[in-house]
């Protein structure tokens, strides 16, 4: 397992995490931490499992399942309702082209359901599922565990067209990051912590070439872009006139496979790839959150952490609202 973190530093970044979330609490009272501990006890090691046989396989995934829980929670909430498919008529949020076809991991949401299902019927929701897995790839690529309260309950409708109404695109500034954040009820802060997430995954040319080749009438080349790492990512990323395809770079290219705060170092070096990175060092109101959170790596670890855990409880659907659905693609029959 990789970690950006060491022994004795490990361990007490874990325990601090557990100690933050149990004084901050989560802005749902009704998800609880252990809230399958009687009724389905192996809910979590089974999502565990499944997670760490994935990523042992193809470290991409931890970067798919993370950002699969976010995509989640800031459309209609953390309610599973990203893990729908389209039905004849009714395409889902899995068509949108914010989601199609750069989201990954659904598989292994998948095979942790059908064992739980196996053990535990109806019991565990697939937005808890995503949850945990999100958390458990943020432990296996980074060493960042934390606990996570669950209960929520899964959602019946995915359109198509929200995710873009509702996600932040890569060429937003931080003011509108800001904005965006904070209509989930996220912080500036946390916005530019959870952004830290970004040390791990690829992203499209097509999300940034125009940095490189069409930025504005007086520079092609995005002048604040680190002169080297532009060459670079020219021999990755040719002008789309050349070429139909649309290949990935990682977004981070020292530790691309693994968590850690190397991203708010690129940043500094003004090596950040899209313009919604690279914004967070260049703009004054979250300038001073890069520098502290390149600076100090296990307590970013901390407040990702801290931060994961406020954003899964997005308008979450708890009690009798929603379901437990059998299978994540599918809605119940009724």
């Amino acid at each position: 397992m990789m970690s950006s973190l060491g022994g004795t530093e490990k361990m007490a970044t874990i325990f601090f995490c557990i100690v933050l979330f149990l004084a901050t609490s989560v802005s749902s009272a009704s998800l609880k931490v252990g809230f399958y501990k009687s009724s389905c006890p192996s809910a979590e090691m089974i999502v565990r499992k499944a997670v760490n046989k994935a990523v042992s396989k193809n470290p991409g995934l931890a970067a798919g399942l993370i950002r699969m829980h976010f995509h989640d929670c800031f459309v209609r909430g953390c309610d599973g309702s990203v893990l729908l498919d389209s039905t004849p008529g009714n395409p889902s949020e899995k068509e949108s082209p914010v989601n199609n076809p750069s989201l990954r991991g659904f598989e292994v949401i998948d095979e942790a359901k059908a064992e739980i299902e196996a053990q535990c019927p109806q019991i565990v929701s697939c937005a808890d599922v995503l949850a945990f897995a999100a958390r458990d790839s943020a432990y296996k690529v980074g060493g960042i565990n934390y606990a996570v309260p669950s209960g929520r309950r899964d959602g019946r409708v995915s359109l198509k067209d929200e995710p873009t109404l509702h996600l932040p695109p890569p060429f937003f500034n931080a003011k509108q990051l800001e904005e965006n954040f904070a209509r989930k009820g996220l912080s500036l802060d946390e916005m530019v912590t959870l952004s830290g997430a970004h040390s791990i995954g690829v992203s499209h040319c097509s999300s940034f070439s125009n940095r490189l080749y069409s930025f504005n009438a007086t520079h092609p080349q995005d002048p604040s872009m680190d002169l080297e790492f532009a060459r670079y990512l020219k021999t990755k990323c040719p002008p789309s006139s050349n070429t139909g395809s649309d290949p990935t770079v990682p977004l981070e290219v020292q530790t691309p496979n693994r968590l850690d705060s190397k991203y708010y170092k690129d940043l500094k070096n003004h090596r950040g790839l899209l313009t919604s990175d690279q914004t967070l060092f260049d703009s004054p109101s979250t300038k001073r959150v890069v520098k502290n959170n390149a600076r100090y790596g296990a307590n970013w670890g901390n407040k990702y952490a801290a931060a994961m855990v406020r954003m899964g409880a997005i308008d979450v659907l708890t009690g009798t609202k929603g379901e437990i659905r059998k299978h994540c693609r599918v809605v119940n029959y009724r």
